[in-house]
């Protein structure tokens, strides 16, 4: 299972729009994608899961995913991270 620990970009982390524009993008994938920080770990294609992280910018997180496409899942959402999140 392939996995990258990344540090939140943007100036807020994942509030509300940028964890919805990570969750629609980890949608996009067939693999099963989970995002973990310290000692949480959340599904990435859940909204209220991934809210339940409470990631803030700085924080370093842990994207993984397994199965088919999952190192393509996992270089998409770790350069939409590093790029940001849209702010």
């Amino acid at each position: 299972m392939p996995s990258k620990t990344v540090v939140l970009q943007n100036e807020h982390g994942l509030h509300a729009r940028p964890a919805a524009i990570f969750v629609k993008a980890a949608a996009a994938h067939a693999c099963t994608i989970q995002v973990s920080k310290a000692d949480k770990e959340a599904n990435a294609k859940s909204m209220l899961s991934v809210l339940t992280l409470e990631c803030h910018s700085g924080d370093e997180i842990v994207i993984s995913a397994e199965g088919e496409g999952a190192q393509a899942a996992l270089d998409d959402l770790v350069s939409l991270v590093e790029s940001g999140l849209g702010e």
